[in-house]
């Protein structure tokens, strides 16, 4: 990852926290947003100088101390620290290997012997790389199931079927710049089609925000069955790096329960649970 990475992620974080929230003390106007560089620095405990060439650029590989008292000056939480680790390659898996396309077979068969619930495996970039039945039927309003950034952002469907869609984008991006210090092959090519797609995606993008997956429920509208309240689990896949198995599941005896159950009948009786291979 280029040394811009990592200066544009520190720019962004400290346009973002203000002097106040820092306990910066200043008089008079201010024409920057967020903290100034100097003021970073000094809570930092680092030179002026030093921090500017990080922000700049010029400065590729700071200490482990010199990145725990950024994110304590910056006020990074464990998703947005690990990612400053990853940028400057002095986390302990600073070159994690990409992520496999090629979904086991074992994998496969597993995800099918959850025939009432949606699974789905994704990898770092969110590519939908292989999917049970449920998950197709589920899927089914979009036009291709291929990426769940470009499904939310690019996809008319999108804004319909995801019934909290602003939290959905903010949480896809912010989930999507995880990526970005792994040196993916796919995500440059991903931003640069989002970007040009989507304003919205430019302008969160640009905010530099990290954020991994949480446990918070999955509020969806089918065009089919209606509203559903999705929790799920989201499991690494040990033998594939970069690939996470996502299982959705929704409380037993719940009108969402029964949707579901709907939606499976539905789609069999369709024929439409055949699945293209991915």
């Amino acid at each position: 990852m280029s040394g811009g990475e990592l200066g544009d992620f520190l720019r962004a974080r400290r346009a973002g926290r203000s002097p106040e929230d820092a306990g910066v003390r200043y008089s008079g106007r201010r024409n920057v947003a967020g903290l100034r560089r100097e003021e970073v620095a000094v809570l930092a405990g680092v030179n002026v100088d030093y921090y500017t060439r990080l922000e700049q650029g010029r400065e590729l590989r700071p200490s482990p101390q010199v990145l725990d008292a950024l994110c304590r000056a910056l006020d990074l939480d464990a998703d947005a620290r690990e990612h400053l680790y990853r940028l400057a390659r002095t986390a302990p898996e600073t070159a994690p290997a990409p992520a496999r396309a090629v979904v086991s077979p074992e994998l496969r068969q597993l995800m099918d012997g959850y025939p009432h619930t949606p699974a789905f495996v994704l990898s770092r970039t969110l590519d939908v790389l292989a999917t049970n039945a449920l998950a197709d039927a589920l899927f089914s309003p979009f036009r291709v199931a291929d990426n769940l950034a470009r499904m939310t952002f690019l996809d008319p469907a999108g804004r319909e079927f995801y019934e909290r869609w602003d939290w959905t984008a903010q949480a896809t991006v912010r989930n999507l710049r995880i990526a970005a210090g792994t040196d993916d092959p796919g995500l440059s090519a991903l931003v640069a089609e989002l970007i040009e797609g989507s304003e919205e995606f430019r302008v969160l993008w640009e905010t530099h925000q990290v954020r991994g997956k949480t446990r918070e429920p999955k509020h969806l509208v089918h065009p089919e069955v209606g509203p559903l309240t999705l929790t799920y689990q989201a499991f690494d896949v040990r033998d594939a790096p970069g690939q996470q198995l996502i299982i959705y599941h929704a409380e037993p005896g719940s009108p969402s329960s029964d949707s579901l159950a709907l939606l499976s009948s539905l789609h069999v009786t369709a024929g439409r649970t055949t699945r293209s291979p991915r």
